[in-house]
């Protein structure tokens, strides 16, 4: 289940209230030293809401790996270095479904498909407001960039946010809102108690 949506869309939230085993995309970010990386128009920034910030044929080979075997071996990522610190090794284990989530899965929506590990795609939307506010206020808190580089951030994304949601949807995932998400991760799963329904997050099996 891929599930994506603009920065501050309440994925992580999602997916952890699911009870789903979960795959952090955001691990696989490129590294701030990384050439390739694309800057903001008319600006020094490096542009991290941009896909090609992010190595999307690892992230689909983990998720390949997975779906095959239970486990994989992860970058281990700090978003206040822009800089992989290591790896972890994730396993599942035989598990019907599991959640991978972060604001560039929508990339890969045809590639899993393609290769016949895609259920669903979700995309969560909370409105431009809502969003700008939960983004910044957990990425103040977590310490992720500077204050002026979010400020920068989050008035771009503001006004873009309609855009990035328009893009998602036209890559593949759905536009829904958190109680829909669960309801359709529920009919994915198979388990009626993932549904909107459930006031509490179950334990992952």
């Amino acid at each position: 289940m891929l599930l994506c949506g603009p920065s501050g869309s309440g994925k992580s939230l999602l997916a952890a209230r699911s009870g789903l085993p979960v795959l952090r995309l955001d691990d696989f970010y490129k590294e701030g030293d990384d050439p390739t990386l694309p800057l903001v128009a008319g600006s020094t920034d490096i542009d991290w809401d941009h896909p090609d910030s992010w190595d999307a044929e690892t992230a689909v080979a983990a998720i390949v790996e997975l779906c095959g075997t239970g486990r994989t071996d992860i970058p281990v990522y700090d978003l206040s270095l822009s800089a992989r610190t290591g790896t972890e090794a994730v396993e599942f284990g035989a598990v019907p479904l599991f959640i991978a989530e972060g604001i560039f899965a929508a990339e890969i929506v045809a590639r899993c498909r393609e290769l016949g590990v895609l259920a669903d795609a979700l995309c969560l939307s909370r409105g431009p407001v809502t969003t700008f506010r939960r983004r910044f206020l957990r990425d103040l808190r977590e310490g992720r960039k500077s204050v002026p580089f979010l400020v920068r951030r989050g008035w771009r994304l503001m006004r873009a946010e309609r855009s990035i949601v328009a893009r998602q949807t036209a890559l593949g995932a759905y536009a829904c809102d958190r109680d829909e998400a669960l309801d359709r991760l529920a009919a994915a799963a198979g388990d009626p108690a993932l549904g909107s329904a459930e006031p509490a997050a179950r334990t992952a099996a």
